[in-house]
């Protein structure tokens, strides 16, 4: 058997096992591979490359940049502003908001990373503007798609055409260059959206219904009765605890008064200092009268916390938050004692409330039984790492609460820093794109805004992997002469020379792969084809390479097409036969941009 004819031969098993899809597609990506090692078509050294390609670094580092906007608040405070903008009347204003926030996002953080971010967003609005998911979702994710043209670091596929156009003699496709054509497709997608899409898209909802956490703290304050009873008492200046050790105050001791916890003045945290100063608070539960003369004896400012707005400046804010659990059966903390007020083991949360049967327990002691709720009070790290002890259960994801309630929480600023840096290094060229990647990494790590470990857990291990298993099949499909013999048969399709033509089959051969496997497969197969028939034409390839960037974003027809459209699929409610309907009318318009607008930039 031939070198082409074995090079042919995996390409089409691994496109139907793509499509079977009962393989991970790391397993299959990673055969291809060893496949081609095995046949003697590329050297080990070969197929092992990619791992070690600076394209497959920097698109690993787009994962992070995009978790740690995500984490910090980013995402949720340009959600809360699309709300507020979006209004509750203007179909129109608020499809145009939505497609603008995501297509932006993605230009800047990919594809995944902003549709993941903005779907609880999404769904939340849905929910209170009483609209229909399914009106909302397909929209999203398809300008999503439009908006991957905008920047160089929205796909990874734009990062591999740039890459193309440096290794066949051209200059690299620069980072803003894409916007030139990635305009007119977000424009587009917005006017098919507005025009058309409440008729081409269901009116349901989908099988799932985000949870608003957007008045999260006022539900547990009310819940919990904390509006009752609870009293913030702030250290003045001549107060004679300021200097002394926390243990220096005995309120404890005082009848029908308990010391719920003392935060610092500045970060709103429990106080994690030895001597107490001025702008330091108490906070404080049981009788009134009691808190008033506490106040009075120690000069203390007494502010009585009777409105939801002053609960959640001090139990709920940028740097400290509330989570319920519930004791579950056989837990080891079954008939352990609890308190309001008590400070965990670990140090760093504290016992707000303890419930029983939905009553609330008073400020006495509990001896702990399963299905009790207790209301905790701490950092939202401490949340984080100390509540995932198997010994409770957590009723609301602390994290998912902190993204939806708290936006621009502690290092949002220096998230976006990074994130401006590494986008001016990239549009100014003076550093390689890794590069710029690797040391965005290195900030945020430096920051505390992201430990190694979630560095490791936020990456799409499957994308880069996918990414580096696939890119010695472009190499195989040049030494074998399959791409040569693949463009010579687009070219004497092109009527004796047409590059419109050219853009034609290979806008039609890249859209078509592109509903059935991964948008970032088929341009690994489908980019050397393109080159070898632009230099076999006596063309320039970046016209040919900007064709297919346009071909692969054009992942309208199938849920398939992309983890973003599988993705919306429950949440929707859409049925597999939905997509193409809203999907083909802006196929159709990414084929004339890429057909025919895309030549009159980058000229043949």
């Amino acid at each position: 058997m031939s070198d082409i004819a074995l090079m042919a031969a995996i390409i089409l098993a691994a496109i139907i096992l793509f499509v079977w899809n009962r393989i991970p597609v790391i397993i299959v990506a990673m055969g291809v591979g060893l496949a081609l090692y095995a046949t003697g078509l590329v050297t080990l050294n070969q197929a092992l490359s990619g791992f070690g390609d600076p394209a497959v670094m920097f698109i690993a580092t787009l994962f992070v940049i995009s978790a740690a906007l995500d984490r910090t608040g980013v995402t949720a405070w340009a959600g809360q502003m699309l709300i507020r903008g979006a209004g509750e009347e203007s179909r129109t204003r608020l499809l145009v908001l939505i497609a603008l926030l995501v297509a932006l996002l993605t230009a800047l953080i990919s594809v995944n990373g902003a549709v993941a971010a903005l779907l609880p967003v999404v769904m939340v609005m849905a929910l209170r503007l009483r609209r229909n998911p399914s009106q909302l979702l397909m929209p999203l994710v398809f300008s999503a798609h439009a908006g991957s043209m905008l920047a160089l670091t929205g796909t990874p596929v734009n990062v591999l055409v740039s890459e193309a156009a440096a290794d066949a003699g051209m200059r690299a496709i620069g980072f803003f260059e894409f916007t030139i054509i990635g305009i007119p497709l977000l424009l587009g997608t917005i006017a098919i959206t507005v025009l058309f899409g409440e008729r081409l898209l269901p009116h349901r909802a989908g099988e799932t219904m985000s949870v608003d956490f957007g008045r999260h703290a006022t539900t547990l304050v009310e819940q919990y009765g904390l509006q009752k009873g609870l009293f913030r008492l702030r250290l003045r200046t001549t107060s004679p605890l300021v200097g002394q050790p926390p243990t220096a105050l005995d309120a404890p001791s005082w009848q029908g008064l308990r010391l719920v916890a003392i935060h610092d003045g500045e970060s709103g945290e429990r106080l994690q200092r030895e001597t107490l100063a001025e702008g330091d608070f108490l906070l404080v539960s049981g009788d009134g009268e009691e808190a008033a003369r506490l106040a009075a004896s120690h000069h203390l400012a007494f502010w009585l916390e009777n409105s939801d707005v002053e609960l959640r400046d001090s139990l709920f804010n940028r740097s400290s938050g509330l989570a319920e659990v519930m004791i579950p059966p056989r837990s080891e903390m079954i008939g352990q004692t609890a308190f309001q007020g008590m400070v965990t083991e670990s140090g760093d949360l504290v016992v707000i409330a303890i419930q029983r049967g939905g009553v609330d327990a008073g400020v006495e002691p509990v001896t702990l039984q399963a299905g009790d709720t207790m209301l905790l009070q701490g950092s939202w790290k401490a949340l984080d790492v100390r509540l995932a002890d198997p010994q409770v259960l957590v009723v609301n994801s602390p994290e998912l609460v902190r993204r939806q309630a708290v936006p621009l929480g502690i290092g949002a600023w220096g998230a976006i820093g990074v994130l401006a840096a590494m986008v001016f290094f990239l549009a100014t060229g003076l550093l390689p794109a890794a590069v710029a990647g690797i040391l965005g990494i290195f900030a945020l790590v430096l920051m505390r805004i992201l430990t190694v470990e979630q560095c490791y857990r936020v990456i799409d291990w499957t994308t880069v992997i996918l990414v580096a298993a696939m890119m010695p099949l472009s190499t195989a499909m040049v030494q074998t002469g399959a791409a040569e013999m693949m463009a010579d048969g687009l070219v004497a399709m092109a009527a004796g020379g047409s590059p419109t033509i050219l853009l034609a089959g290979l806008f039609i051969l890249t859209a078509v792969l592109g509903q059935l496997i991964s948008n970032t497969a088929t341009a690994l197969i489908i980019i050397p084809v393109g080159v070898a028939a632009a230099s076999a034409m006596d063309v320039s390839p970046l016209p040919v390479l900007m064709t297919i960037a346009v071909a692969a974003a054009a992942a309208f027809l199938t849920p398939i097409a992309t983890p973003t459209n599988l993705m919306v699929m429950r949440p929707g409610g859409y049925a597999f036969g939905e997509y193409w309907k809203f999907g083909l009318p802006m196929m159709i318009w990414f084929f004339i941009v890429g057909v025919f607008i895309v030549p009159l930039v980058w000229r043949f």
